[in-house]
């Protein structure tokens, strides 16, 4: 099976069995979502859904958070994983929100990159879905189920996966692509106990086929 083969069969399957895929972030705001990705760092959507919404009823706006004191924020979070850090993050991206971008998510991930507690894949993941930008965001789900699948081959890092997923999926399937491989990682191709016989897309998967040899 050529690079191609295995990236048209893999697309074509999620096209079809997942058309519109969703973060499983619950938002309703750009400043909203900003906020849950910084504190969906190492820690589940499920955990961070718990969190926002009474953390941003008590500070809706980026002014609103950048005035709060670190334990007023830290008394909404500290729940999640890293809550010291993440209080620091809030407040200090918040601040500059205010200071540099009247108060307005940016849409350019060079701008995002200067907020405390935004790395790449935090940027990459506001791109795509609040701006429907081509920008994919590689976490822990897309590192391992690129590789495993043969998406991608002795990659080694996000920046490397993300930039060959770029290279072979359509630009408008991109941010789609993104919760794609996301949602398959987190139910179907988890990380210990891949569940290939429930798998659609088995048949382009390079870790199948070779597990299957086996059998």
């Amino acid at each position: 099976m050529t690079l191609k083969e295995r990236y048209d069969g893999v697309i074509r399957w999620f096209s079809e069995a997942m058309p519109e895929p969703r973060t499983e972030l619950e938002y309703s705001s750009p400043f909203g979502l900003l906020v849950a990705v910084i504190l969906s760092a190492q820690c589940t959507d499920k955990r961070v859904n718990m969190i926002t919404p009474a953390l941003l009823e008590a500070f809706p706006t980026p002014e609103a958070m950048a005035a709060a004191s670190e334990d007023e924020i830290f008394s909404y979070i500290r729940s999640v994983s890293y809550p010291n850090n993440k209080t620091k993050s809030l407040i200090g991206m918040a601040r500059m929100l205010v200071s540099d971008f009247n108060s307005t998510v940016p849409s350019d991930i060079d701008s995002l990159l200067k907020l405390p507690g935004v790395g790449r894949k935090t940027a990459n993941v506001i791109l795509s879905v609040v701006f429907d930008k081509a920008a994919m965001a590689v976490d822990t789900h897309v590192f391992r189920v690129s590789e495993r699948i043969g998406l991608t081959t002795d990659s080694k890092n996000p920046v490397t996966t993300e930039k060959t997923l770029v290279k072979h999926i359509p630009e408008e399937l991109i941010p789609r692509a993104h919760h794609w491989l996301i949602l398959h990682g987190r139910y179907v191709c988890k990380a210990r106990k891949p569940e290939c016989l429930e798998c659609g897309i088995r048949t382009f998967c390079r870790f199948w086929n070779k597990e299957s040899k086996k059998l």
